[in-house]
């Protein structure tokens, strides 16, 4: 199965510039977990609700005046509509994340792939084997 068959779309990504408390606002309103952050028209990084967490709960800051390009997941790990989920899911096993942005061939952003779409798109032997391996506890 393809990437394009299981990703869910469309995906957007915020600019670099968005203060933290915009983009905390809009996972909330349509229940993400990431947001990919971009810049210049390339996808430079990625905001998770563990680095609002951790970077602007965790360490004090205003989330008014603290913006995305400062608390970041920097660099971006994706996929391509056109590879296997078998591929993406190793992908993930070795990244260890769970939501990968999905590319067309023209390098733009067109979807999301994650841990959920992979549960319901392959196998349960497949999904069972990256949750295990992306939700092992960290020593």
């Amino acid at each position: 199965m393809k990437v394009s068959e299981a990703m869910h779309a469309p995906a957007e990504w915020v600019s670099a510039d968005t203060p933290v408390s915009e983009i905390a606002a809009r996972m909330a309103q349509d229940d993400l977990g990431a947001v990919p952050i971009g810049r210049d028209d390339r996808l430079v990084g990625m905001i998770t609700d563990r680095d609002l967490a951790l970077r602007v709960v965790g360490e004090k800051r205003d989330p008014e005046r603290t913006l995305a390009v400062e608390v970041m997941s920097p660099g971006i790990v994706y996929c391509s509509t056109e590879e296997s989920v078998e591929d993406a899911i190793h992908l993930m096993d070795q990244k260890q994340i769970r939501r990968l942005p999905v590319l067309d061939e023209g390098k733009r952003l067109v979807g999301m792939l994650s841990l959920g779409d992979i549960a319901h798109a392959a196998s349960l032997q497949l999904a069972g084997e990256l949750t295990r391996a992306i939700s092992a506890h960290h020593r």
